[in-house]
């Protein structure tokens, strides 16, 4: 088998094209480590992961001083070996978002080489279970933007064949985020689905309340009402409403997943690549997941989750957030409003590495071989 040679990391800092606003943050920084690994038949694999305006440095370091020294010799094919060694090897920083998000980095890296080399797209590699998931879309549903501008986004998508919209909630009174809703109900009917998110801003007490004002209007689902780590809150908020609960983005471990979806905390799981630590442990999830008939919709990273969502029997719905365009050469292809995946070896996406190297941070990249 190949052993791994080189391993080499950089920093690209995505500035989002729209003005994103929920209820507990602004941002305008997305920082993107992007890890090659190198075995020595000569092929390379690409991989990433994402931190939101902070924290990418520190990413950068971990992988530098502990994962890159770590994967250096060892066979590039033993996926799932690596995993669960890095994971133990940063025992004292797991469970955690750093570590997760650099472990994902080098995970997917790995994925991709594993794909490239059998010659096969990871759609394919990792199940093979559907040729294309549909979309909904994020980019027009934020939380400052007024209702009139909601109603023309959501006529947007609907024109493009996409089959849902997410609407940011968490104004101050209940009474703005139904109004805005309902402004999005009546102008695209009710075939539709609107998915709306909190993004944990809410007390229990609060959003039982919200929920129950939010019925009314059939949204596809309540995202991350509450925060994450908050398991028993989740229960019993569940166990008040018709409106499905969804968590994931904030979820770092497979176990609190298997806790949550036990528990009947949740009826949508959204795990996220960048944030659970790598594909590895997204497909233990997503499989998980449909052992209790839950489906999966992942959080963000639509460039990557399309891939894993047509691997998986039980994916629903991919998140339109486009976050790569700067630095590939090609998009991801949709289809009717349909996410469809690569049909190119590997992980189904085409780095422009001459960009990323021109918008790398000089300061925190490296080559360990």
């Amino acid at each position: 088998m190949a052993k791994i040679v080189k391993v080499e990391a950089l920093l690209v800092d995505l500035v989002p094209k729209v003005k994103r606003v929920d209820a507990i943050q602004s941002f305008v920084s997305q920082e993107t480590p992007i890890v090659r690994i190198t075995d020595s038949d000569g092929a390379t694999g690409a991989g990433y992961s994402y931190t939101i305006g902070t924290g990418g440095a520190s990413v950068m370091k971990l992988i530098e001083r502990t994962f890159a020294p770590a994967l250096l010799g060892r066979d590039a094919a033993e996926v799932e070996r690596i995993w669960r060694d890095l994971m133990f090897m940063t025992h004292a920083t797991t469970v955690g978002a750093i570590t997760a998000i650099a472990q994902a980095a080098v995970d997917t890296a790995l994925w991709d080489l594993r794909c490239r080399k059998a010659g096969l797209p990871l759609h394919v590699m990792a199940g093979g279970a559907q040729p294309s998931v549909p979309l909904y879309t994020t980019e027009g549903g934020w939380l400052h933007l007024e209702p009139q501008a909601l109603v023309d986004d959501a006529l947007r998508a609907k024109e493009a064949g996409f089959g849902g919209v997410k609407i940011k909630i968490g104004r101050p009174h209940v009474s703005e985020d139904v109004a805005r809703l309902s402004a999005v109900r009546d102008a695209i009917g009710p075939a539709m689905e609107i998915m709306t998110d909190a993004n944990q801003a809410f007390t229990v007490d609060e959003a039982i309340r919200r929920a129950r004002q939010y019925e009314p209007l059939d949204i596809a689902w309540f995202e991350e009402p509450l925060p994450a780590d908050d398991l028993g809150g989740h229960v019993r908020l569940a166990r008040s409403t018709a409106v499905p609960i969804a968590v994931g983005e904030s979820i770092y471990s497979p176990l609190h997943f298997r806790e949550y979806i036990a528990a009947g905390a949740c009826s949508i799981v959204q795990v996220d690549v960048g944030r659970i630590g790598g594909i590895t442990p997204w497909l233990k999830v997503a499989h998980l997941a449909e052992t209790f008939n839950v489906p999966v919709c992942p959080h963000f990273l639509m460039e990557l989750h399309v891939a894993l969502c047509c691997a998986v029997p039980n994916a629903r719905w991919v998140e339109y957030i486009p976050q790569l365009d700067s630095i590939t050469t090609e998009g991801m292809r949709i289809e009717n409003g349909r996410a469809v995946p690569s049909t190119e070896p590997g992980i189904g996406i085409a780095w422009d590495w001459p960009a990323i190297e021109k918008m790398a941070d000089a300061s925190l990249g490296f080559t360990a071989v």
